[in-house]
């Protein structure tokens, strides 16, 4: 195993982001942080003990590496490739605005109500 991996595939391997892109669009933003960096390259090292924060799901996270994984395997396993340093409560209604762009759409969002009358 390697002692690193570009960031954009950790964010996958690790299920935190569901797609390769979207993780590279997370980083790619501007708004990931490796050590207080600011990273805007998915192609960016990280390595066992780097502490990243990214918005990510309406809330901001903040993680620890502890493990690079070798694939995207089941959940169990890619929860022990970090530790959530993340407070539990939910994010303020302004950063899920600032962050709103990286949540997943929900299915019926385009779709219209009728009115009920036939």
């Amino acid at each position: 195993m390697s002692d690193a991996i570009r960031i954009d595939k950790f964010l996958w391997f690790a299920r935190l982001a569901k797609t390769r892109s979207l993780a590279q669009a997370v980083v790619t933003a501007g708004r990931m942080r490796v050590a207080g960096r600011i990273i805007d390259r998915a192609h960016s090292a990280v390595r066992i003990g780097d502490v990243l924060t990214f918005p990510l799901h309406g809330r901001v996270r903040v993680i620890r590496v502890e493990a690079i994984p070798a694939r995207r395997g089941p959940a169990s396993e890619a929860r022990t490739c970090y530790t959530d340093l993340s407070s539990a409560q939910a994010a303020s209604p302004a950063d899920a605005k600032a962050v709103g762009e990286f949540q997943d759409p929900t299915p019926n969002e385009n779709v219209s109500q009728k009115s009920g009358e036939y």
